[in-house]
């Protein structure tokens, strides 16, 4: 069976869960959060990891609350975006959108023709995020493609809104961004992801060292193009969101890239401090570590 029709399997499948409703669907994510914790799955395993290494001053049983509670969301982020990922996108920011701040931010930053580049960390739903970002205008997303070709068939489907293209970030994305931004255009970019070893720099993130990319001030200096943060996060135990857009610090986009690096780490981290149980802790984000530093992954 090739990749394509597997992912529209996959599409099916996912629309049949989003049909259920919202409490029934945060039930089972919950459920889904508890078998985590009993079976110590890689994602209880690796957000515990985190939470030691980015939170060493809890006790215990502060820390132990703390990753049940990032389980929990962790899960239902992930079946609510399945819903998202199946239902009219415009219905989605109708229904789940109660809060928008900095909306016209984002909108007079598009229509000054200079570019923008959108820095959204893996905080709240960003999917949803997404959704609103393509209802202002193009825009074009960069994303690492998984390792399965039926999972990028299916990321290309769900996530491929008409506004929406899809860049991957490899060797090519680098000029495609630089095009979109010159000629006006908006690119969303996740800034919290590990890049490969040579394509970033080391900067603190909860006071660990962790590789950060330099795509984003790259482009940002060079293009002259202005940076804003933005997130949907999440209010409350309900399907309820409150959009955030943000204008990034100048240095992000600074001549010392090094400088430049940090500034956008330690914005990542200032929004991951609102809730630390929005956060994507699943990650492995301490993965590589700084070159003679004599460190070893810590995951290991």
């Amino acid at each position: 069976m090739s990749a394509h029709r597997k992912a529209r399997l996959l599409v099916a499948a996912a629309s049949l869960l989003g049909r259920l409703p919202w409490p029934w669907l945060y039930r089972l994510g919950d459920a889904v959060a508890a078998l985590w914790r009993w079976r110590d799955a890689r994602e209880s395993r690796v957000a515990r990891r985190n939470l030691e290494l980015a939170f060493p001053a809890l006790d215990a049983p502060a820390r132990d609350a703390l990753h049940r509670r990032v389980l929990r969301t962790t899960a239902r982020q992930a079946l609510e975006t399945l819903k998202l990922w199946t239902r009219p996108p415009a219905d989605n920011l109708g229904r789940l959108l109660r809060e928008r701040h900095g909306e016209a931010l984002y909108d007079a930053a598009l229509a000054a023709g200079r570019g923008v580049i959108v820095a959204a960390p893996h905080f709240g739903n960003w999917e949803l995020l997404n959704q609103w970002l393509a209802s202002r205008g193009p825009i074009a997303i960069v994303y690492r493609p998984p390792e399965s070709a039926t999972g990028d068939a299916f990321l290309q489907r769900v996530r491929g809104l008409d506004n929406v293209r899809q860049v991957r970030a490899e060797g090519a994305a680098v000029r495609q961004l630089w095009k979109t931004l010159k000629d006006g255009g908006a690119v969303g970019i996740l800034p919290d992801q590990q890049p490969k070893a040579g394509d970033g720099e080391f900067a603190p993130f909860f006071g660990v060292q962790a590789l950060t990319m330099t795509l984003l001030s790259r482009l940002a200096e060079r293009t002259g193009a202005p940076v804003l943060l933005a997130w949907c996060e999440r209010l409350g135990d309900g399907p309820g969101f409150a959009l955030h857009v943000e204008p990034a610090p100048a240095a992000i986009a600074g001549p010392d890239l090094r400088a430049a690096v940090a500034c956008l780490s330690g914005e990542v981290e200032r929004i991951a401090r609102r809730d630390p149980a929005q956060y994507q802790w699943t990650y492995k984000r301490y993965t590589l570590r700084p070159p003679d530093s004599g460190e070893t992954s810590p995951y290991a």
